[in-house]
């Protein structure tokens, strides 16, 4: 308690050790002695989510598994990292299970399954254990996908495919409860029912609303749109309808006052993700602050990279929607004029037809096969199809994370992309499987078969390096400091002080605000160091650095006054320590280190007034004293 009292020794941490921190080590809904219940009424870090310092993110089942973890091991990481790894080999199998509707049997479903399994941008969910949200939302995801592709291949034959439709809507509310993307699938759904399932085109679906044979379809979406609209209303109502804040740091963009240095950069970010996909050569625990420069001007070069971008989305997507071609390909077959493939059935149900007949969508191919009792093999979508479900995966779950809704608490952040992966895994391997079919000679077809093995072998390889980084703080936050040299060297800092290398930390601490110096946490850091090496001055000037880039920085204040009240500036210290406990709890991320330090202030005056005899103070707006005392003391118990 002492310890407590005369100094507040929390090092304050920056973005990845304060996110572990705040989420497993601090966070009292892990702990036994708090009622399971809060957490339904908490953010992921803890924090009453009407509360408005809430990061607002409501992920009250990976918090669940948390708990049961915590339960189990207490805070021994070996249970997190097991339960992180067996969650993406499930999440692996079930998007393999979803490939092999999409591409049927063979080797292109394994290179997909093999392709999403090492891609290293999974590095950091899987490593990190607070990218469990995102492993564990994707689970859920997979199953609503799978659950509503069994409701379209039985709906109108019998009750079961509304058991799967109750599956699907259930799969993605426990998704959402994952993460908030995960709701996300209800559109992802939608997109295969109308797109691959029923094959339309975009010039086809509004007159296709009025045939009658179409209704089960629209009834289907509409319930889609109705469940996503009622999760998406419930989850706003229940975080108080208000969104979260961020400081500059987290978003520059976000905080630009130039329109158009907010919408280049907002149109860039997605082609850098995009990049981050294809080419994971560089990757970083952290993409805050100035890691990505703002685009302030057309005259950028990299809003060449953005055009490239919308303009090949854009063919993509008109090539897959535009009206369907004679040649198609399946399964690695080619296809053409309605011709069967080599295992004796249609890849497409226009290929099991002359031309000159009518050509029934895939449902009505579905419910021809039913009703005449007929067993017949599922047909495999088309290119096309596939194309349009994989933009639609890469694309839609990453629409929360592009700013155009609202604004996020980051600019890249490596554990969001690991649902769009899916997407991009499929979109490679299904742009492989065309130029594999299309490849008249069996050089060029073995080339573009190994050339998809080599890139499968070199994500593999970068996946391995990259969880040498995971495999301690140190070297994470090194292998950070050229994408993000402020947040990385501060983070390192913090490791090589509880390290005892204090010379080193003091460097590093130096560093990060050589690149960024107004950054209250680290002039703080670097203030706790001086101050428990003896050098009181100088931690003095950083603390009230600190306090000018952070006014509501109470740790400061109070190690401020106990450094004034040590040195026998007992006015100056009471004024501090009067300031310190003005200061409010609202808009701070982290209300209860804030609370501990406010009655940390509160004790430590009531300790000067003791020492100077006065027993009672009048116009105070505050208790007196003694109460101060019983308050640190009940603190302590609590803790």
């Amino acid at each position: 308690m002492d310890n407590c009292i005369s100094t507040w020794n929390n090092t304050l941490s920056e973005r990845n050790e304060c996110l572990i921190v705040k989420s497993i080590k601090t966070n009292q809904d892990l702990l036994p002695e708090t009622p399971w219940t809060h957490i339904f009424y908490n953010d992921f870090w803890g924090t009453l989510l009407t509360h408005s310092g809430s990061h607002k993110s409501y992920r009250p089942l990976c918090t669940l598994s948390f708990r049961f973890n915590h339960a189990i091991g207490g805070l021994n990481p070996w249970s997190y990292h097991l339960v992180n790894v067996l969650l993406h080999a499930a999440v692996t199998g079930l998007f393999t299970s979803f490939s092999k509707i999409l591409l049927g049997d063979g080797h292109w479903t394994f290179i997909a399954g093999l392709m999403f399994a090492s891609h290293p941008i999974h590095t950091e969910a899987v490593a990190g254990v607070v990218g469990r949200a995102d492993v564990g939302a994707s689970f859920f995801f997979l199953l609503s996908l799978l659950c509503y592709v069994k409701h379209c291949s039985t709906r109108g034959y019998s009750l079961s495919t509304w058991g799967w439709f109750l599956g699907t809507g259930l799969c993605a509310g426990c998704s959402m409860l994952w993460k908030e993307q995960g709701v996300t699938v209800l559109a992802v759904s939608a997109v295969y029912d109308v797109f691959v399932f029923h094959r339309l085109k975009m010039d086809q679906i509004v007159p296709s609303i009025y045939k009658r044979k179409n209704v089960p379809l629209f009834l289907s979406v509409g319930l889609l749109t109705f469940w996503g609209t009622s999760l998406l209303g419930a989850r706003l109502y229940w975080m108080g309808n208000k969104p979260p804040s961020f400081s500059n740091s987290d978003n520059p963009a976000a905080d630009s006052d130039s329109i158009t240095a907010r919408t280049l950069t907002f149109l860039y970010l997605p082609t850098k993700n995009l990049w981050l996909l294809l080419c994971p050569d560089t990757l970083s625990f952290d993409w805050s602050m100035d890691a990505v420069p703002l685009i302030k001007t057309i005259c950028d070069w990299r809003n060449l990279h953005t055009v490239a971008f919308y303009t090949g989305l854009f063919l993509l997507s008109y090539f897959s929607l535009r009206t369907p071609s004679s040649n198609r390909q399946c399964n690695g077959k080619a296809v053409a004029n309605g011709k069967q493939n080599a295992n004796g059935h249609g890849c497409h149900p226009d290929a099991e037809y002359r031309e000159s007949e009518p050509k029934p969508s895939f449902a009505e191919k579905a419910e021809n096969g039913i009703k005449n009792h007929i067993p017949q093999r599922s047909p495999l979508p088309s290119t096309e199809n596939i194309v349009v479900l994989s933009l639609s995966l890469l694309i839609v779950p990453f629409v929360p994370a592009t700013n155009l809704f609202f604004y996020v608490g980051f600019v890249i952040a490596e554990r969001v992309l690991y649902i769009p992966s899916m997407g991009f895994c499929l979109l490679i391997t299904v742009g492989a499987r065309a130029l594999y079919v299309k490849a008249q000679k069996r050089f060029l077809k073995s080339l573009i078969f190994y050339a998809t093995g080599a890139l499968i072998v070199f994500y593999g390889l970068k996946t391995a390096i990259r969880n040498g980084d995971w495999q301690n703080e140190e070297m994470l936050y090194r292998s950070g400091i050229k994408v993000n040299p402020a947040k990385a060297w501060g983070n390192l800092g913090n490791v090589l002080k509880s390290q005892s290398k204090i010379s080193e930390a003091e460097n590093a601490y130096r560093n990060a605000l050589y690149y960024r110096s107004n950054m209250a946490d680290m002039l703080y850091n670097l203030g706790l160091l001086l101050q428990e090496n003896s050098r009181f001055k100088e931690a003095l000037h950083y603390y009230k650095l600190a306090i000018g880039s952070r006014p509501t920085l109470a740790s400061a204040y109070l190690n401020t006054g106990i450094i004034l009240m040590n040195q026998g500036k007992t006015e100056e210290a009471r004024r501090t320590f009067i300031k310190c406990s003005e200061i409010p709890d609202e808009n701070l991320k982290d209300p209860h280190t804030h609370k501990s330090s406010v009655t940390s202030c509160l004790y430590n005056l009531g300790k000067l007034y003791h020492e100077q005899g006065r027993y009672e103070v009048s116009g105070l707006p505050f208790p007196s004293p003694a109460h101060f005392i019983d308050e640190e003391i009940e603190a302590t118990r609590i803790k």
